[in-house]
């Protein structure tokens, strides 16, 4: 039997960019992080909000969304990269701990997303087996973004290419690879207990900016261009 939800999409979104909203304005609270509430959860977790980042160290998730201890269930990897634990680890938050948001979280800058430009071009660089193969879902997104604008060859030349857009085609179809790849998410959304966001981090404001949004939710995206 699934855990339902305690709150909605709305109310967790809510919640979750308003945390956000204090980091940025330097008024943190710094919640759940005392002694009583590391007791609490010896035995139990009940998280409204599950996060599946890029593992990159300036995206330290309970800082920049101002939670704390079991509030955010975290699953991070290079890239923010689609794989089956990923999808395992969403599905468990959803069905056994009544998540009522899944946050995707990109940010510019990202090496991962650099690596895959470089790989695009006309003189890759060596890189290992599974870096390779971990780089791979995130070309599709070099390429439709270099295609928009160049036909004349299908190598990419990485000054000629705004990496920050590539990253947030990358978020949609990473958005896009958590519904496709689990029907138990997908089934959460259409039943209006669970909405999935995709938003990219700016390293130097640091605001967590939505660009896709699936779901239950009232919510202002920004426009990718």
């Amino acid at each position: 039997m699934a855990v339902q939800p305690r709150i909605t999409p709305q109310q967790a979104w809510d919640a979750f960019i308003a945390g956000n909203e204090r980091f940025i304005g330097g008024t943190s609270r710094h919640p759940n992080q005392d002694v009583e509430r590391r007791s609490e959860l010896v035995n139990t977790q009940a998280p409204d909000v599950a996060l599946f980042g890029c593992s990159d160290s300036r995206l330290a998730a309970e800082i920049i969304f101002d939670c704390g201890l079991g509030d955010l269930f975290i699953a991070r990897n290079m890239g923010h990269v689609v794989a089956e634990s990923i999808i395992a680890s969403m599905e468990y938050t959803v069905v056994e701990l009544g998540t009522a948001l899944i946050v995707v979280l990109a940010h510019d800058s990202c090496g991962a997303v650099a690596a895959a430009i470089e790989q695009s071009g006309r003189t890759p660089g060596a890189v290992t087996e599974a870096v390779g193969n971990t780089l791979a879902p995130i070309l599709p997104s070099v390429q439709q973004l270099w295609h928009r604008d160049h036909h004349d060859t299908p190598y990419v030349d990485a000054d000629q290419l705004d990496a920050n857009a590539v990253g947030r085609i990358h978020l949609d179809a990473t958005v896009n690879g958590l519904l496709r790849g689990s029907r138990t998410i997908s089934d959460a959304v259409d039943r209006g207990e669970l909405a999935v966001v995709g938003c990219q981090y700016r390293l130097t404001e640091g605001r967590a900016v939505p660009y896709t949004a699936v779901g239950p939710l009232q919510i202002d995206l920004a426009t990718a261009v």
